[in-house]
């Protein structure tokens, strides 16, 4: 599957949330938006949980944030990806992710998470770099759509506190 996307990283999670609500102002669909990152509860050892649904129960050290935005978005999954570690997922990207461990689709040198941004058109060295950005503790918001949309959710987000926003075209 290549889709437009558009990809905003950000060091923290407030900036991240903040991100996502200045979008939902401008009338974006909230069912066009991912959102991952490292959660640092490692307590219990879970290779992986997913909901497509209703809310997911499992949250983690970041119980407020990861709270608040499954109300927005639509699908939830907690993930333990090698090299990586304990990973949050909102939005259609679970799909992909699963989608990608299911078919066994992993791409040489990337993680499931990789997989997942690479079926969906992102080219390999932005996947490197944007799984090198969530094992630093940043978040990724990953909007999806027409050019239309990606564009106008680029300039959203140029207005934010992400630390890159990059357009990835078909």
């Amino acid at each position: 599957m290549t889709k437009n996307s558009c990809v905003a990283t950000f060091y923290t999670h407030t900036d991240a949330e903040s991100a996502i609500k200045e979008l939902q102002r401008s009338g974006f669909d909230m069912k066009k938006l991912s959102i991952v990152g490292k959660d640092y509860h490692t307590e219990e050892h879970v290779v992986g949980y997913y909901n497509a649904g209703d809310r997911m129960k499992y949250w983690g050290k970041l119980g407020a944030f990861w709270g608040g935005l499954w109300g927005l978005l639509f699908g939830a999954a907690f993930f333990w990806v090698p090299g990586i570690g304990p990973l949050v997922v909102g939005g259609p990207l679970v799909s992909w992710i699963v989608g990608g461990l299911e078919s066994a689709a992993v791409v040489g040198g990337v993680s499931a998470l990789g997989a997942g941004l690479y079926s969906i058109g992102i080219p390999k060295d932005s996947v490197l770099k944007y799984e090198t950005a969530i094992k630093s503790g940043e978040f990724l918001l990953v909007v999806h759509g027409s050019a239309d949309e990606v564009g106008k959710a680029q300039e959203i987000l140029k207005g934010t506190a992400a630390t890159t926003v990059d357009v990835h075209k078909p």
